[in-house]
């Protein structure tokens, strides 16, 4: 059954229990109504079984798969990495907040950015595509959409970079690289379910390709072979961070999502919402790469502290360039975050100097919405908020960089200095 061909079954019951229906020839009705059943009694799980199930079920196409997958995952990291390119002068340390933080620079190669560790990220590339090679062609279709492509993968590289600080083996720190970037991209693949996004970096989302129903199964499957990578790394305690972070991101996802359009000029709230979807992630990075390779303790609490706030910062950029960015390097429209309801921090700072009228209240209002967001948009691209917010991003960048001094001198400490300049630069 070919991918044109399943459209109906897709939108039905998903594209697992349609292609297990017809690779095991049950009944499609059959088949149908037990995952509806199962999804009611579990909330979802009865879909990530039936994956888990298939997954291990003996296959000869699997298994010709699994020998060719080393050679395939290759060719495909070659024809995906980007070009090195010479980047901007980096700022020098005394520059000023707001000029360190507003984005803008040339965006450096991968080997420039990382330093020693840019030669280990393609074993975490070739360890994700790997599970592109499944005996399922429409299943190894929505991997290999979803898993090729020349993203920076900043944070696998700050779990590489972590781990300088003691054995540096990377049998156990590509597991857990791989599965930070696995369980980043499976919470993009539901959050473009739940926004109804069709592209995402101007690239088609899963949900436009494939339909809803079969992209939140590609995300639990993501999710599932993320908790397989993260057991590969041997630590309970690696474990642990990871299911803490998992819930970090849903709960803030779920604030994120209840409290739509709902009005707030909190910038607490926004900023415990962003420790918890954003900043959370780079912290297990860092700090699991430390763990990980056995580093000091004091090294491993420095590393977590340092991720955070680069997370922080990191999300709050990315909230100035829904304002000010290229929609075509963006991938995705001006001032998106706010027509979808979600209240970013220049648009807080713009409502806290007009807090008694102002467009934003209007549109989430309901009144004369569309209207309203374009001159919100407008009056915030106008206003000092985008400064304001572009001071507190250099001040998570600044706590980061603190927390390096705690690291000793060398190569890997100057690259995780040389990301907060990235982060605070960058354009897309």
């Amino acid at each position: 059954m070919t991918l044109a061909t399943r459209d109906i079954d897709r939108r039905l019951i998903g594209g697992v229990c349609a292609g297990m229906a017809t690779r095991y020839q049950y009944n499609v009705r059959g088949v149908r109504a037990l995952t509806v059943a199962l999804a009611i009694v579990t909330a979802g799980l009865g879909g990530l079984a039936y994956i888990a199930l298939w997954l291990f079920l003996p296959s000869a196409a699997a298994k010709t798969a699994t020998e060719t997958s080393s050679t395939a995952a290759r060719e495909a990291i070659r024809q995906a990495t980007p070009e090195v390119t010479p980047a901007a002068h980096a700022p020098s340390p005394g520059a000023s907040a707001a000029s360190t933080a507003v984005p803008g620079a040339a965006t450096p190669g991968t080997a420039e950015l990382y330093g020693s560790i840019a030669e280990d990220l393609p074993r975490i590339d070739e360890a994700l595509l790997s599970l592109a090679n499944v005996g399922q062609p429409w299943l190894r279709e929505m991997m290999q959409s979803m898993l090729t492509g020349s993203g920076k993968k900043m944070r696998p590289a700050m779990a590489l970079l972590a781990g300088r600080y003691g054995d540096y083996n990377l049998d156990r720190l590509v597991p857990l690289a791989a599965s930070v970037e696995l369980l980043h991209t499976a919470t993009l693949v539901h959050d473009d379910v739940i926004d109804e996004a069709a592209e995402r970096r101007g690239q088609p989302t899963a949900a436009s390709l494939f339909g809803n129903s079969a992209s939140v199964m590609l995300g639990d499957y993501m999710f599932a072979h993320a908790a397989n990578f993260i057991a590969q790394t041997d630590s309970t305690r690696v474990v642990r961070n990871f299911a803490a972070t998992l819930g970090r991101m849903a709960s803030g996802e779920l604030e994120q999502d209840i409290t739509a359009f709902e009005y707030s000029e909190d910038v607490q709230r926004y900023m415990d919402r962003t420790g918890g979807k954003t900043a959370s992630l780079f912290a297990t990075a860092s700090e699991g790469g430390a763990i990980v390779s056995g580093a000091p303790e004091a090294h491993v609490d420095a590393l977590r502290h340092y991720g955070e706030s680069l997370g922080m910062a990191f999300q709050i950029v990315d909230d100035i360039l829904d304002f000010t960015g290229d929609p075509e390097e963006m991938g995705k429209p001006i001032g998106s975050d706010l027509r979808e309801g979600t209240l970013t921090l220049p648009a807080i700072f713009y409502m806290q100097q007009h807090p008694d009228d102002n467009p934003v209240k209007h549109a989430f209002d309901d009144v004369d919405r569309e209207e309203n967001f374009a001159l919100a948009i407008d009056e915030i691209r106008g206003s000092t908020a985008l400064a304001e917010a572009a001071e507190a991003a250099a001040r998570f960048g600044s706590c980061a960089r603190e927390t390096l001094s705690a690291l000793p001198a060398g190569e890997e400490r100057e690259t995780l200095d040389r990301l907060v300049d990235y982060v605070l630069e960058r354009r897309s």
